[in-house]
């Protein structure tokens, strides 16, 4: 008794390597053959490439605000007395203020946490910075030297000029670069800063003006944090801003910005009644999840996509399937088994499916490891002007290849361009031998 052959037997592989071949006399089965590995490759580099920009985009996103901002901010809520002079007489006012006043004790008691990496004081305010006729608006930081040189985007920039040590003499300070630009400045010049928030008067505060030596300069890779940020020795910050001995907030950093919610809990343990505690996510919770809705529509768009790509492969297997219509037949009449057709149909698309596949894993990966020289390309022959880094929040194209994504890339083409393959493979299975033989 013969004994059955294997499943996927070397000769199964063999049929399904020559129907695949291209040949003059069956230019249209090629024709559609190469169609179908053009298609899958094209929607597995596009799907892999948009990947990978999303988790370029969120990474970025995310390191630049944890890079420079607090992840867990603390801030006090309490009551005090000032005394305010209407003409010969003194009238003590009562009125809530946003200060931490016992500020270094609370700081360590919050960097002895475990998890905790630093905790900042800072005295925070807004202003007007300008030089000559050139003025904007500046979010200025009040924050000591050391605690200052600890701040990761600050102590390690994208781009920087002067030097960091040189913050905190009598009057230096330090500059964003978007701030730099606007006013026309470098290293070694001075600017004007103005606040609001000056002398208790009788009228309300008077303004308040000073002058100030720019000892050195940064680029975070936010443009939105760039284009305002401006830091000043706390002290300094403290005459500034009228803030006596006490500062605004104090800024936590943790280990794991990413899972800040697992800080808050032993953070609150230790303020007091009437403080107020919000992290990173709670600023930008409104961006993140836009983020992660866009990322998920994304998915399910080029998914789509590989799923169209994937029915050219139907379409050629049909196709070869109507012209090998003959072999089948002699085939099937010679003792190939149902099973046997079905699977050399099935490795024919499957075979197109897979090596489709891997070349845009190649050409998606490629994109993700050169994206900056292709996207310096394209701006070039664009003339320039291509990204506006005013309106996107980020100086670049970002992209940032992971295993997850590349993983889920390959296992959804993969899935999609077999399981297709299934329909016509099964058709040429139970063709009839004795119909497919009748007019030959």
């Amino acid at each position: 008794m013969a004994q059955t052959p294997r499943p996927f037997a070397p000769f199964e592989w063999k049929i399904a390597w020559r129907y695949i071949r291209a040949r003059r006399a069956e230019g249209g089965v090629s024709v559609m053959t190469w169609i179908s590995l053009v298609g899958i490759s094209l929607a597995v580099f596009a799907l892999i490439a948009t990947l990978a920009v999303r988790s370029g985009f969120r990474q970025e996103f995310v390191d630049t605000i944890v890079g420079a901002n607090a992840h867990l901010a603390v801030r006090q809520q309490t009551q005090e007395t000032v005394t305010v002079t209407q003409g010969d007489q003194s009238v003590d006012v009562t009125r809530w203020v946003d200060t931490i006043s016992d500020y270094p004790d609370l700081a360590a008691r919050l960097a002895a946490l475990e998890g905790v990496e630093r905790a900042n004081s800072v005295v925070r305010g807004e202003g007007l910075a300008s030089r000559g006729e050139e003025a904007t608006f500046v979010q200025i930081y009040g924050i000591s030297p050391e605690e200052l040189a600890d701040v990761p985007l600050i102590r390690a920039p994208e781009q920087s000029s002067g030097r960091l040590a040189d913050f905190g003499g009598e009057s230096g300070v330090a500059l964003g670069s978007g701030v730099a630009r606007a006013l026309g400045v470098s290293v070694g010049e001075r600017i004007t800063l103005t606040t609001a928030a000056g002398v208790q008067t009788a009228v309300g505060r008077s303004p308040r003006r000073a002058s100030f030596d720019v000892v050195y300069i940064f680029q975070t890779g936010r443009y939105a944090t760039d284009v305002v940020r401006v830091y000043m020795p706390l002290e300094k910050a403290q005459d500034f801003f009228n803030r006596g001995d006490a500062v605004d907030e104090i800024e936590v950093f943790v280990t794991d910005p990413d899972n800040v919610e697992q800080w808050i809990s032993p953070v609150y343990a230790q303020l007091e009644p009437g403080s107020l505690l919000y992290s990173w996510k709670d600023n930008e919770g409104a961006y993140l999840r836009a983020l992660t809705v866009e990322d998920n529509v994304m998915f399910v768009i080029l998914s789509i996509l590989v799923l169209i790509a994937s029915m050219n492969i139907i379409s050629g297997l049909i196709m070869l399937v109507k012209n090998k219509g003959r072999d089948i037949g002699i085939l099937r009449t010679v003792g190939l088994t149902e099973g046997a057709v079905l699977r050399v149909f099935f490795l024919c698309g499957a075979g197109i499916g897979t090596v489709g596949t891997v070349v845009g894993v190649v050409l998606g990966c490629l994109f993700a490891i050169y994206v900056d020289q292709i996207f310096s390309f394209v701006n070039y022959v664009a003339g320039g002007g291509v990204w506006d880094p005013s309106i996107r929040g980020i100086y670049a194209l970002p992209a940032r290849l992971e295993f997850g994504d590349v993983l889920s890339a390959v296992s959804l083409s993969l899935a999609l361009s077999w399981i297709v393959t299934l329909f016509p493979a099964r058709r040429a299975a139970r063709m009839n031998p004795v119909e497919a033989l009748r007019y030959e």
